[in-house]
């Protein structure tokens, strides 16, 4: 099987869907530019002329007009290349097109693409996950691939699911390369992965954290610790029974997940595991996240700031202290 960057198998995926399905389409700001969107919509402006809508900068307005095409039975893949940005159009998104099924019936298929810019020296406005905020929300389902493969396959399912998705891809992953299918295929949404097992604690990661999980797995078991690294793949909804089982094994329990802890994905996942799992839980949760502040413009800071996989080693060595 042949190996695909990150950012291939989005604009792989993309391309195919649209070739297959009359009804997709693309648009955002940027959808032709490299500096927006990296590779991941290299040569579709060609070869759909008519369904590859490069827009003025005006998110609500954008996303409203998205929304309102799903509405009408169509398919967007809405891309914001500054997940940041965002926040413009929360409107559409949360009072709109997370209502609709539920108030009047009429089912809102769109995907929106939002891509986090972590790093280089980006600040504040520039460098933001906000996954949380969308997994609050009912009506919206959340995914971050942390791979090519899933980048794929989750892109597609979000494609071809009735309800909004957010698909949240990390520019840290574009240069990733894994196996990947050249056929479409799907990755179920609300499905966790086991990427590396083991019996002495449960690693729970999303997106880039993936990555450095199965990092610090392969230096702890130097220290003869078997570390079971666990990929969300999907926010919301969340792969309890995965979660459970694992913990239900280990007994110990380290989240990774970088964005901020206070009332994120790590708070929700702790508050599931303590509710259901305590008496499996042989030392406290720990959780791996951004510190709470914003994001700093120095690079000095920044290698402070994103956490990696020295952090959860760290943390699962202090699980195991007498």
């Amino acid at each position: 099987m042949r190996k695909i960057s990150y950012s291939q198998a989005i604009l792989e995926a993309t391309e195919q869907i649209m070739d297959k399905d009359k009804k997709v389409f693309l648009i955002g700001q940027g959808v032709t530019s490299p500096w927006y969107v990296g590779s991941t919509c290299d040569g579709l402006a060609e070869k759909f002329k008519e369904r590859v809508i490069d827009t003025p900068i005006s998110e609500a307005a954008v996303t409203g007009a998205a929304v309102g095409a799903a509405i009408t039975g169509l398919k967007p893949i809405l891309i914001h290349p500054r997940l940041d940005f965002i926040y413009l159009a929360m409107d559409q998104i949360i009072n709109q097109a997370a209502n609709w099924n539920y108030m009047f019936g009429v089912n809102v298929p769109i995907v929106i693409r939002g891509i986090i810019n972590r790093g280089d020296e980006q600040g504040a406005q520039h460098s933001q996950a906000i996954q949380a905020i969308f997994a609050h929300i009912p009506g919206l389902k959340v995914v971050m691939p942390s791979n090519s493969y899933d980048a794929k396959g989750l892109l597609i399912s979000a494609v071809y699911d009735d309800n909004p998705v957010i698909y949240i891809d990390d520019r840290w992953l574009y240069e990733l390369k894994d196996d990947v299918p050249q056929k479409i295929y799907k990755v179920p949404i609300g499905k966790a992965v086991v990427k590396k097992k083991g019996s002495d604690v449960t690693i729970v990661a999303t997106s880039y954290m993936v990555q450095e999980a199965l990092r610090a797995a392969k230096e702890l078991k130097k220290d003869k610790i078997k570390a079971e690294v666990i990929d969300l793949r999907t926010i919301k909804p969340l792969d309890k029974e995965a979660i459970f089982k694992s913990v239900k094994k280990t007994g110990r329990l380290v989240i990774a997940d970088a964005a901020w802890s206070f009332c994120g994905v790590s708070s929700e996942i702790s508050a599931q595991v303590s509710e259901n799992m305590l008496k499996s839980l042989k030392m406290p949760i720990k959780r791996v996240t951004l510190p709470d502040v914003p994001a700093p413009a120095s690079s000095v800071l920044e290698k402070i700031y994103y956490p990696n996989k020295d952090n959860i080693i760290k943390s699962v060595k202090s699980l195991f202290k007498k």
